[in-house]
């Protein structure tokens, strides 16, 4: 194959669209602009390496740039991936803290809101102190070390998430080609021959729970009480749903007619959408904050609606040792110990996923109806002995 086919005069001229070919694969492009392309074969498939424009390489310059790729060839090597692993050599190392964004940034369509922004504030309070600023790259197990031992035996729930974000994140990096090796942030292998198991420096601490018998007595005195935060507690209580699924209920997921509750999946823990049946009880307390309403919020506070601060300050002002969460576990003893109701309906109730996925995948409905008469005698259960007090306010609503 000839080599030098062109002139520098020849390229200056040149105007009319097109590849002028030097030899060797080495082209003049002309179009709007001109510039220099090597075009050489790999594993059997045409690459093509620019080697910049004609008004700053010159006809001479683009030859040696030929010549010094067709060497890495030659070599064994494709000029294109040299030219990337030379350019991420003089880039700055990523860092801990962006591999940590980057992660969350990728998985952020699949979180809640809530999950995002606790996964942020973890690791900006525990982690990016520490190694935020190292190279990703270089994390290793004294660098792990130095961001969970201080929390290990103060906060070992804290401990636990933290060092899960840590090698969920390392292993992201290293999918990603940004580090290589083990985790040095698993558990099994590295830290578990550091570190004590969590199981033998702390007992597992459940939430304060009433105990079901005595809820009925509970909502007796609850029903004294007026305003939308005792209305509220009642009504999460009635439903056993989450805390924040009662206090961001938004009246356009009530369905009076049907007697329904529909939760957004957006403000559910599972990201499923969930039905809640409404028993009488929970219709009273719809229809006496139906009389209040102020804003697109069943419950609401002054700007939108109440707190998540709520229902702890109405059971620390009852004189209360128990969290809202705790009369979920209150729901789920009685209905185990009281009710021939199947296992699946009850945790169906609590929007529990039970099974594996495959039996999640066949099993499509949410047993309505079963669920309906679940919360009916759960409601008939809590009444009573505040029968009277949920008449009254049935037929004055």
């Amino acid at each position: 194959m000839s080599v030098g086919k062109l002139t520098a005069i020849q390229c200056t001229k040149a105007k009319t669209r097109g590849m002028l070919n030097d030899g060797l694969g080495l082209y003049l492009q002309v179009g709007d602009g001109k510039s220099w392309i090597l075009r050489y074969k790999r594993n059997g498939r045409s690459r093509y390496l620019g080697l910049g424009p004609f008004h700053t390489v010159s006809l001479a310059q683009a030859r040696q740039k030929a010549a010094e790729a067709r060497q890495l060839l030659a070599a064994g090597e494709d000029p294109i991936e040299a030219r990337w692993a030379s350019r991420a050599a003089l880039a700055p190392p990523m860092t801990f803290a962006a591999a940590a964004e980057a992660y969350m940034q990728a998985q952020r369509a699949g979180w809640s809101a809530k999950h995002a922004q606790q996964w942020r504030s973890t690791l900006a309070t525990f982690a990016y102190p520490f190694i935020g600023d190292l190279p990703v790259a270089t994390i290793g197990v004294s660098e792990v070390l130095a961001v969970v031992q201080p929390l290990w035996l103060a906060k070992p729930v804290t401990a636990g998430r933290v060092r899960n974000r840590l090698e969920l994140v390392l292993d992201s990096a290293k999918a990603r080609g940004l580090r290589s090796g083990e985790n040095p942030a698993a558990w099994r292998g590295h830290l578990d021959k550091l570190l004590p198991r969590q199981s033998k420096i702390c007992a597992v601490k459940h939430l304060a729970a009433l105990p079901y018998p005595e809820i009925c007595a509970f909502l007796a005195e609850l029903r004294q009480q007026s305003g939308p935060p005792a209305r509220a507690l009642e009504f999460a209580i009635l439903t056993a749903t989450r805390s924040n699924e009662t206090l961001g209920a938004r009246w356009e997921e009530i369905d009076f007619e049907a007697r329904v509750w529909a939760i957004p999946a957006a403000r559910m823990k599972a990201a499923r959408w969930h039905r809640v049946p409404l028993a009488d009880s929970a219709l009273a307390i719809l229809a006496e904050m139906a009389t209040i309403r102020m804003n697109d919020f069943v419950f609401p506070g002054r700007r939108g609606p109440l707190n998540h601060g709520t229902f702890p300050k109405k059971l620390k002002d009852m004189g209360r040792a128990v969290t809202a969460h705790g009369f979920r576990s209150a729901f789920r003893d009685w209905a185990g110990n009281e009710t021939s109701f199947s296992r699946e309906v009850c945790e169906a109730a609590l929007a529990h996923a039970t099974g594996d996925a495959t039996e999640q995948a066949y099993r499509r409905g949410d047993a309505l109806d079963k669920r309906r008469e679940l919360m009916t005698a759960w409601a008939r259960h809590c009444e009573r002995q505040g029968a009277a007090v949920v008449a009254l306010r049935v037929r004055t609503a």
